[in-house]
């Protein structure tokens, strides 16, 4: 009996260090790919972070100046750790933890700036990886596809990476491959943050964060399957086409699948650059300018929308041809469909924004879930005050002291914007990251002081009201739907024309304040 035990023993050794020298020597196999290892540290760190708020907070009277104080320093503590924690994971924990990142104005300052880099963070594959990937999806090695295939990728996303290639024709190319594990953990990923966030809610009830969850099960999929992506890529292409400043690469289908995309390979500086927009003679304020038609059309005309116009998807250069500023979209896994209901109600609550109705700013915002939170959620949805927002937020632009008081607010009423979070339709959980992501690049800009982003929106909420009331209407009926659609769009560019004069005005007077006060020497 002592003699089979000791053989068991004996051979276990010997199987276990035969795994572990395995393990050890390569390269390829990494101990973070596997299950136990994960969860095991997605639990871990959810207990510190739990443990650092129960304990950190519990003794301060709440709200006092010491308080504030340090809660920030929790907040920053517990982001680095989430930080940390999706670095290590990758795949799924990096994606959820860049739409944290996107949610300025809605989570506190030290939680966006700090999970911000996960955009530019996330780790290269081995060109090993690579390859296998695109031989089991395509059938062929590389050298047989490609003349020349960069090892260094253009960039690695949480998802993806993209390399720079040339076909036998002699077109260069963006090949975009997807990381190989992936599929299979984000289902196991989700499920495990799935138990985290209701382990927390169960010592924090006001915090309502299940609305991330959600949205991550219904949406990875789609943007795990490329050829989708694809089809996004085209369908978007054709409904923009009028805008001859947008740019959509050409989409590959031969040599694409659900782990490979394969497109037109199109230069040009990321969107918030504005250093080369400057070196390359490009005009910010024009860019913004395409940036606000493009989203408002995709929101308001077509209910169709790009949800992850981060910087590194959305590039700008000069056309070859005319020289003016032509803006490149990337990424399209993620779009978000908009119902007719949605686009209604989205357009009706613009509408009272922009004229300052505040009745009505109230009950579209309670008919798109808002309920008595409505002043919270039209300051979410414009990142302006309650105050700038009964002024009009198209009056005046955004000072240092309005944004302090909006970050400020965002870590205040935390709770009170989960809460919102998790009634609101799940469609406007995409568009507060749009719209998150699009302030962010004009505050890198500096173009967030021009009203032409929410007058924008305010031309094409007013062209999608009257399309659809000219739906379902007599011949009379659309003549007067017309000329009450030319003269709401002839008020909006006299209101512009007047904001304009207003700061030419203002423009004057500084200039002739200066010249009095030096005058020039003769």
């Amino acid at each position: 009996m002592a003699r089979r035990a000791l053989k068991l023993v004996s051979w276990t050794s010997m199987a276990l260090a035969a795994s572990g020298f395995y393990l050890y020597s390569n390269k390829y196999l990494n101990p973070n790919d596997f299950g136990a290892v994960r969860v095991g540290r997605a639990v871990a760190m959810t207990a510190v972070i739990t443990y650092d708020y129960f304990t950190s907070l519990r003794s301060v009277p709440c709200g006092s100046e010491e308080y504030l104080q340090l809660r920030s320093k929790v907040h920053l503590r517990s982001a680095r750790r989430l930080c940390e924690l999706c670095c290590v994971n990758r795949g799924t924990f990096i994606k959820v933890g860049q739409h944290l990142g996107a949610l300025d104005y809605l989570l506190p300052e030290e939680y966006t700036s700090t999970l911000k880099v996960l955009h530019s963070q996330a780790l290269q594959r081995s060109m090993q990886e690579v390859c296998q990937v695109i031989c089991e999806d395509l059938g062929k090695e590389i050298h047989d596809l490609f003349v020349s295939f960069d090892d260094t990728p253009l960039g690695a996303a949480s998802l993806a990476q993209v390399h720079k290639a040339v076909l036998h024709d002699g077109w260069t190319v963006a090949v975009k491959v997807q990381h190989p594990k992936v599929q299979a953990q984000s289902s196991k990923d989700i499920l495990l943050m799935e138990v985290l966030v209701l382990a927390v809610k169960q010592l924090f009830p006001e915090f309502e964060f299940m609305w991330l969850v959600d949205e991550a099960k219904k949406n990875l999929p789609l943007e795990l399957d490329f050829l989708s992506e694809g089809r996004n890529a085209e369908k978007v292409a054709q409904m923009l086409k009028h805008f001859d400043f947008l740019k959509i690469p050409q989409i590959y289908w031969e040599l694409s699948t659900k782990r490979v995309l394969l497109m037109e390979f199109v230069d040009g500086g990321q969107v918030n650059d504005r250093g080369y927009m400057e070196r390359n003679k490009i005009d910010v304020n024009e860019v913004s300018r395409h940036l606000g038609k493009m989203y408002s059309e995709m929101i308001f005309v077509n209910g169709f929308v790009h949800c992850d116009p981060h910087p590194g998807n959305v590039l700008v250069r000069k056309h070859p041809s005319t020289g003016k500023a032509e803006v490149i979209l990337l990424d399209h896994g993620l779009y978000q469909v908009l119902t007719e209901e949605f686009c209604l109600d989205y357009c009706h609550l613009w509408q009272s924004l922009i004229w300052i109705d505040m009745k009505k700013v109230k009950k579209y915002s309670q008919h798109l879930g808002a309920s008595e939170l409505y002043p919270l959620f039209a300051c979410m949805l414009t990142a302006r005050s309650w105050n700038s927002v009964n002024r009009g937020i198209s009056q005046a632009p955004v000072t240092a002291a309005e944004e302090s008081e909006i970050w400020d607010n965002a870590a205040n009423y935390l709770p009170q914007i989960s809460q919102l979070l998790s009634h609101v339709p799940h469609q406007m959980l995409l568009i507060f990251k749009t719209n998150n992501l699009l302030h962010g690049i004009e505050a890198a800009l500096g173009t967030c002081a021009s009203a032409s982003s929410f007058l924008n929106m305010s031309r094409c909420s007013i062209r999608a009201l009257a399309s659809h009331k000219k739906n379902t209407c007599s011949f009379f009926r659309r003549t007067q739907l017309s000329f009450s659609e030319a003269f709401n769009l002839w008020q909006i560019d006299l209101h512009e024309f007047i904001l304009s004069v207003k700061g030419l005005r203002l423009a004057n007077w500084v200039l002739a304040l200066l010249c009095w006060l030096f005058p020039a020497s003769h």
